[in-house]
């Protein structure tokens, strides 16, 4: 289902989580998006590390065309790649890293895009390029703290931080003022063991804890 890049946006920090998801194939990458989807976290970044990612992403836009699971794609880390993504059925573009060239065709599609970033410099010039979300990473390196001091001097910018998320912490990620967060193994360690009731429980987790911590 086609929605407006804002409407996409919005859904996306609503929640609060996004699922970052990393198989070893297509099979298990798709078990983990739907294990994820019914814990209540309806944003998954399908990483390009997984085979065949863009044939994966295809096949659940198509599985979810009613809109129930906003797809992204993660991993992307140049803009041949976000256009391949896109055309998958990708409505949001997530990196590890700031690419120019991704955002600005990103844009040119009105497709969200969330490039990585750890200095202030970093987020400023990926802000500066048009990126919707500026994706912190790698998160644990810091912790919480990190966005307390991006937002000191950039109040206005809108932090997603990704590495070192979990159940335990995703509350202090929020207070600091992250619009949403970032999170993979620590939600989808339960499809190593097959064992994808332990995702949904673990969704169901922390979005019930982005909740608390909004006050809501």
């Amino acid at each position: 289902m086609a929605i407006e890049k804002e409407q996409v946006i919005t859904r996306i920090t609503d929640t609060g989580v996004v699922a970052v998801v990393r198989a070893e194939n297509a099979d298990m990458a798709k078990k983990i998006s739907a294990a994820c989807l019914e814990g209540g976290v309806n944003a998954i970044e399908l990483t390009f590390t997984v085979p065949g990612a863009h044939k994966v992403i295809e096949e659940l836009a198509k599985e979810y065309q009613n809109g129930e699971m906003i797809l992204g794609a993660g991993t992307v880390l140049d803009p041949e790649t976000a256009r391949t993504a896109i055309l998958s059925g990708a409505q949001y573009i997530v990196s590890p890293c700031f690419n120019a060239e991704t955002v600005r065709l990103c844009n040119r599609y009105r497709i969200p895009c969330m490039p990585g970033a750890m200095t202030i410099k970093e987020v400023v010039e990926a802000m500066e390029s048009g990126a919707d979300i500026v994706k912190v990473f790698p998160g644990e390196l810091f912790g919480p703290k990190i966005i307390k001091s991006i937002k000191g001097p950039l109040p206005h910018a809108k932090i997603m931080p990704t590495g070192g998320v979990d159940v335990d912490n995703v509350g202090e990620w929020i207070k600091a003022g992250a619009v949403a967060v970032g999170c993979g193994g620590a939600l989808t360690a339960g499809a190593k063991t097959g064992d994808f009731g332990k995702i949904t429980e673990t969704g169901k987790l922390l979005v019930a804890r982005v909740k608390e911590a909004r006050g809501l």
